[in-house]
C-alpha cells in the first residue's frame, strides 16, 4: 500500500509529465488559456490515460512479450490510444457538445499527446504490476490536471499584466511555464522521505 501511495504522489508532484518530464506540452500551452477548457481537457486525458493503460498493459504482457513481438510496442500502443481518443470524442460530441466545441482541435491531439503514450510505455519500462500501472496512470493524469489548472491561473494573471512588447504572447507564456516547472523541483525527495 505504501508503494502505491509513493507511486501516486510521485507521478503527481515529482515526475509530473508536463512540468518535469516535458511531455504533453502542446495541450498544456494550447488549452490552458481558460479554466473550463483546461479542466475538460485534463479530465479527458485522465480518462484516456487510465483506459489506455488498462488496455496496453495486458496487450504487452499477454500478447507481445509471449510472442516476442515487443518491437511492435510503440505502434500497437499508438493504435490503441488513437482508438480510445476517437471513443472519447464520440462520447463528448454526443453527451457534452459544449465541451467538445471548446476543446476544438485539441481533443484529437490527445492521440498525439506524448504524455499518454509516455505513461503507457513507462509503465512497462518500470515493470509495474497492473495495479501499480493503473495507480501511476491515475497519478500522471492528476499531475497533468494540476499543471493545466495551475497554469490556467498563471495565464489569466499574465493577460492582465503589463508585459514588455517583445515578451507578449508566446515568449511570456514560455517564461511563466518554466517558472511554474521550477516550482515542482522542490518536491524532489520529499515524498520518498515521508515514507522512509
Amino acid at each position: 500500500m505504501t508503494k502505491l501511495i509513493i507511486i501516486l504522489l510521485s507521478a503527481v508532484f515529482i515526475n509530473n509529465y508536463v512540468l518535469s518530464r516535458f511531455l504533453g506540452i502542446c495541450p498544456f500551452l494550447g488549452v490552458s488559456k481558460k479554466l473550463d477548457s483546461a479542466t475538460g481537457m485534463s479530465l479527458a486525458v485522465i480518462f484516456v490515460m487510465l483506459l489506455s493503460t488498462a488496455v496496453t498493459w495486458p496487450i504487452q504482457y499477454y500478447l507481445l512479450n509471449p510472442n516476442n513481438l515487443g518491437y511492435l510496442q510503440t505502434i500497437v500502443f499508438i493504435l490503441v490510444i488513437a482508438a480510445l481518443v476517437q471513443l472519447v470524442e464520440i462520447v463528448l460530441k454526443r453527451y457534452i457538445p459544449s465541451l467538445h466545441q471548446s476543446l476544438g482541435v485539441y481533443l484529437p491531439l490527445i492521440t498525439t499527446n506524448c504524455a499518454v503514450l509516455g505513461v503507457t510505455i513507462l509503465n512497462i519500462d518500470e515493470n509495474y504490476t497492473f495495479i501499480e500501472a493503473m495507480v501511476n496512470s491515475l497519478g500522471s493524469g492528476l499531475g497533468f490536471f494540476l499543471a493545466m489548472v495551475m497554469f490556467s491561473g498563471v495565464r489569466s494573471k499574465i493577460e492582465g499584466a503589463d508585459v514588455p512588447e517583445s515578451f507578449k504572447g508566446l515568449p511570456v507564456t514560455l517564461v511563466a511555464a518554466s517558472i511554474t516547472s521550477l516550482s515542482f523541483l522542490g518536491f524532489g525527495g520529499v515524498i520518498e522521505n515521508m515514507f522512509a
